[in-house]
């Protein structure tokens, strides 16, 4: 089989299925590869080469490739010393086995979470009797960032919260000539409950998501492991500051969704013909210290979860981009579920204990 001319390029040029079709059929035959003088060749002619080598291989018909050029005999030679198999098919897993693998992530995941809770109480026991790898400058500037700066959200939301509180309890009270109680609900609603939840989804997705960016940052960049080869310990030296922060700053900013949230109220019930000084009176009469005590102590609890589920999901990040994005991303969904299930348990813990 001889080539020549030009098989630069992949227009016009002859398949594999047309050279395969030039191949002898009988094994006692020899098919010689020629290359004319006249040759211009690529990467084009050496693929469909190799593809027919294959095919000789495989029929276990003598190839003689010494007339190519030196080039494309290496070329060749090179290609077909890897040996390619085909893959076996892997058969799907069955029901059973899919259910058991699924068991085996739920206990490893739980495994992970406990292992990761008993470090962090570890390092807060040495952070309170004072031998704590923790520096006091990082508690101040994550007070800052959970803080301060996230007053602006918070009192955004709040206020349409109290607001949509308001015009739901109208619509009810209005029929009994009782617009003076949305006072109550906005009030009780609020300090119990929409204040501290909502307060909480906030930090989850603004901190809890920061958190696991910044620590999933450091795993990709191998800051953490220079941080254990320091002698330091990742908990103390960097989850402690965070997670203290975030459960100081949390009853601060609850305290003040509270009072933005009843500031949106109000401004509903201006319109229901209820001044700003009668809205207050019956709010003052609707909430009591046991509501308000009831409240912060889930800010407290709250605050825990989200930074236990941003920092360990930044910890457990994979090496990469994308680890860290889903180190973020996972971070958030825990801690939207940890608080939707410890909301729903100190809810009936407080109906059990009647506060």
């Amino acid at each position: 089989m001889t080539f020549s001319g030009d098989w630069t390029g992949d227009a016009g040029l002859p398949d594999f299925a047309e050279l395969r079709s030039a191949c002898p059929t009988t094994a006692p035959s020899c098919l010689k590869l020629v290359a004319d003088n006249s040759l211009l060749w690529d990467s084009n002619l050496q693929s469909r080469l190799f593809l027919l080598a294959r095919h000789c291989e495989e029929q276990q018909i003598p190839l003689d490739t010494s007339a190519l050029p030196d080039a494309m005999q290496k070329l060749l030679s090179l290609a077909s010393s890897v040996k390619t198999e085909p893959s076996a098919l892997i058969a799907a897993p069955g029901f059973f086995a899919s259910l058991a693998d699924s068991w085996r992530g739920i206990v490893k995941a739980g495994m992970d979470f406990v292992t990761f809770i008993g470090e962090l109480i570890i390092a807060l026991l040495r952070f309170c009797t004072g031998r704590s790898q923790t520096r006091i400058r990082d508690l101040f500037y994550f007070i800052e960032q959970c803080g301060p700066k996230a007053l602006g959200i918070v009192a955004l939301i709040s206020v349409l919260v109290g607001m949509i509180l308001a015009y739901l309890g109208s619509v009810q009270l209005r029929q009994f000539g009782a617009e003076v109680y949305v006072a109550n609900l906005v009030a009780l609603g609020m300090v119990r409950e929409m204040g501290p939840l909502m307060t909480a989804v906030i930090m989850s997705g603004r901190t809890g998501a920061a958190y696991a960016a910044q620590l999933g940052t450091m795993q990709a960049n191998e800051e953490i492991d220079a941080v254990t080869t320091l002698g330091l310990s990742p908990t103390e030296y960097l989850v402690v500051p965070r997670f203290l922060a975030l459960v100081l700053v949390m009853p601060l900013l609850v305290i003040f969704a509270n009072l933005v949230g009843l500031v949106g109220g109000a401004l509903v019930a201006a319109g229901m013909d209820v001044n700003f000084t009668q809205f207050i009176s019956q709010a003052r009469s609707a909430v009591t210290l046991t509501d308000i005590a009831t409240g912060l102590f889930k800010s407290l609890v709250f605050a825990g979860l989200i930074a236990v589920a941003g920092c360990q999901a930044g910890l457990q990040s994979s090496r990469s981009s994308a680890g860290v994005g889903n180190a973020t991303t996972s971070a958030v969904v825990h801690a939207i579920v940890y608080l939707v299930v410890a909301d729903a348990a100190l809810n009936i813990i407080y109906n059990l204990l009647q506060v």
